[in-house]
């Protein structure tokens, strides 16, 4: 159980190099056409802060995505923080978008006075066959305008009222075929997996990628918008598996893929579990994803801490505790 009562060291050296910056808005490509060497484009939209120490932590989390991924030579990936890009042009040459930030009202696509046409702005690009990912938060949007849209662009959503949010270990036993799945070994880890999806009718379109049967446990909270309904509690009793990372074709042509977890930044060094993501977007891009899964360097603890936001650490945090939890994942 990976899972620990967390809260962040003052802002560090950058996993990609440089200083680490508090700006809102951070590129990590000096020039936006420089470096890619013909390379597919990847554009990481990195939510605000939110949450306590080692949790939601969008621009350390997309940073070590984006580092993997640049390292693996398959794409050429940048990340931008502080929500949707104060210029939009920057997603334009994307050829797919990673969403990780806090969602419902906050979703960085849900348009406000911030950026009026985020939403109209993200549909023209999927139109245009660009692929989408959206990593735990992010796959939750208000029902209507944006939950159709998500269930159009990558085929299911977080619906408050009907999913639920609860902490459990999901353990993952089967795999489809599937390129996601490339190089993923059967695991377990604990997290905040939503569950009971909103998905399209009769999953068209969609291949579940990680399932599990949650716990009676996990259903302990009464009925509200986030925590239960009598839907998820019927299909619970029934030992239904709850699908919590699934991939998505669309009729234009663009890719699609949810994942519920990513709250605690720690899962992040399981092996599997960033395997499963990283192999996501690569496929997300219209690439192929290598025979054994995009190959990524295991990060320690000390590079873990790397990029967090600034949020008070607790008293009790014990970094040797999680590397040893880490090391015994990754046997």
């Amino acid at each position: 159980n990976i899972q620990l009562k967390q809260s962040a060291p003052p802002a560090a050296q950058s996993s990609l190099g440089g200083a680490a910056t508090l700006a809102t808005q951070v590129s990590l490509r000096k020039d936006k056409d420089a470096g890619s060497g013909g390379r597919k484009k990847i554009v990481f939209i990195a939510g605000k802060p939110s949450h306590g120490f080692g949790q939601h932590e969008h621009r350390a989390g997309c940073r070590l995505l984006a580092k993997a991924l640049n390292a693996s030579g398959l794409v050429q990936a940048d990340v931008y923080a502080g929500g949707w890009p104060t210029d939009e042009s920057v997603l334009d040459d994307a050829d797919s978008i990673v969403i990780y930030a806090d969602g419902g009202a906050k979703h960085p696509m849900i348009s406000n006075s911030e950026h009026p046409q985020s939403l109209e702005h993200l549909g023209k690009l999927m139109h245009k066959g660009v692929g989408l990912v959206c990593i735990h938060y992010a796959v939750e949007v208000p029902k209507g305008p944006a939950g159709d849209a998500l269930l159009d662009w990558i085929g299911g959503y977080f619906e408050p009222y009907w999913s639920v949010n609860p902490h459990w270990t999901a353990d993952f036993k089967q795999f489809p075929d599937h390129p996601i799945a490339r190089g993923v070994r059967p695991f377990a880890i604990n997290d905040e997996w939503y569950y009971h999806m909103r998905f399209r009718p009769g999953m068209d379109g969609v291949t579940p990628i990680l399932s599990a049967v949650p716990p009676a446990s996990s259903l302990a909270r009464p009925d509200g918008a986030h925590s239960g309904n009598p839907a998820v509690r019927e299909a619970v009793q029934k030992g239904e598996p709850q699908h919590l990372a699934w991939a998505c074709e669309r009729a234009d042509g663009g890719r699609g893929f949810g994942f519920t977890g990513g709250h605690f930044h720690w899962n992040w060094g399981d092996n599997d579990f960033r395997t499963t993501v990283l192999n996501a977007i690569v496929w997300s891009a219209k690439l192929d994803v290598p025979a054994d899964g995009v190959p990524s360097k295991t990060p320690t603890i000390d590079e873990l801490l790397v990029n967090l936001d600034p949020k008070k650490k607790p008293a009790d945090f014990d970094p040797a505790k999680i590397q040893k939890q880490l090391d015994e994942l990754n046997k």
